[in-house]
């Protein structure tokens, strides 16, 4: 099969067309003849060498797909050859053949092409799990994002927005801004002119966010301590500005924050498929109502994935890099 692999760790140069064995689906698993496949930020840090691969796992880069099923295993009895199908996958989602776990495979939404589907996975997997298992956002609170316009950005604006829920977001220009509030936002704040936490603030008539969502880290951390509600819930997923941070204890203890974070990636294959899931029973319906709708910035044949990597690094794309066979 066609695929891209990391030759070794390095800049987007390092990934490069390759033939590879097709793989076979395992007893639980399902074969995906691939037609799209998302590009992330983990992409990239795999490819420099800072985010290993599980083990077990292809050490092909890509964490979603969409296409059509080809084989199941002895044990599936969800999805039969000719399904057209999204997945979440640990790994090997740059080539034309991928395998998934069946529990973290879900049926393409009505209306959507295969490359709008490949954009699903990754992000809604992640927003999920973080803005609603672990921030607990709840009707009528309010979300702050911090990188509106990225992948997990736009997918989180989006799914609070559709779900009832006030958002806020931060992004990194005028124009970036306003493709949050297109999107759903209420008010973005440009980071670059503007105190987003102060704004925050205001927008809630002092009160503050019930939680961020945050992949930045750094100094951002104070800035939005300062901004959560009381009871409010901070979410860290990445921390593009660095690991550590200073912060007031004082004030978590007084007003009663909650600090937390998580990885997706080496999670069991059962905490995946729950979430999943919850995907199909209360997020899939607002996709094929159109109430969400995919956000891809640009897509690129899989030959091309290290121009898709630049781009991803350029961080000048709003929503969603999708590599297309």
């Amino acid at each position: 099969m066609r695929a891209v692999e990391i030759t070794q760790p390095g800049g987007p140069e390092v990934l490069k067309p390759v033939d590879r064995p097709r793989p076979a689906p395992r007893e639980s698993e399902i074969l995906i003849k691939v037609a799209a496949a998302g590009v992330n930020r983990p992409d990239v840090l795999q490819r420099m060498g800072n985010y290993p691969v599980p083990p077990g796992v292809s050490d092909i880069p890509g964490l979603e797909v969409a296409g059509e099923v080809l084989q199941v295993g002895n044990e599936v009895t969800s999805f039969k050859p000719g399904d057209r199908v999204c997945a979440l996958v640990a790994g090997g989602g740059y080539a034309e053949y991928c395998v998934a776990p069946a529990v973290q495979a879900l049926p393409i939404p009505r209306g959507l092409t295969p490359a709008q589907a490949a954009s699903l996975p990754e992000t809604f997997f992640t927003v999920w799990s973080n803005v609603y298992d672990r921030g607990r956002l709840a009707p009528g609170e309010t979300l702050l994002v911090q990188g509106g316009s990225s992948g997990i950005g736009v997918t989180a604006i989006q799914m609070a927005a559709a779900m009832g829920n006030r958002v806020f977001a931060t992004a990194g220009s005028d124009e970036k801004c306003a493709a949050c509030v297109r999107l759903g936002a209420e008010k973005a704040f440009n980071y670059r002119t503007e105190d987003w936490s102060a704004q925050a603030l205001a927008a809630t008539n002092g009160k503050g966010v019930n939680v961020i969502l945050d992949m930045v880290g750094g100094d951002y951390v104070p800035r939005e301590l300062k901004c959560l509600a009381d009871d409010g819930r901070l979410v860290f997923i990445a921390y593009l500005r660095g690991p550590k941070t200073e912060m007031n204890i004082d004030a978590v203890m007084r007003r009663r924050l909650t600090i937390t974070g998580s990885t997706l990636r080496p999670r069991p294959v059962e905490f995946k498929g729950a979430i999943a899931q919850r995907l199909r029973e209360k997020i899939w319906p607002l996709l094929e109502s159109g109430r969400i709708k995919p956000e891809i910035y640009k897509t690129f044949p899989l030959e091309q994935a290290a121009e898709a990597h630049r781009l991803m690094e350029s961080s000048q794309h709003i929503g969603k890099i999708v590599l297309t066979l």
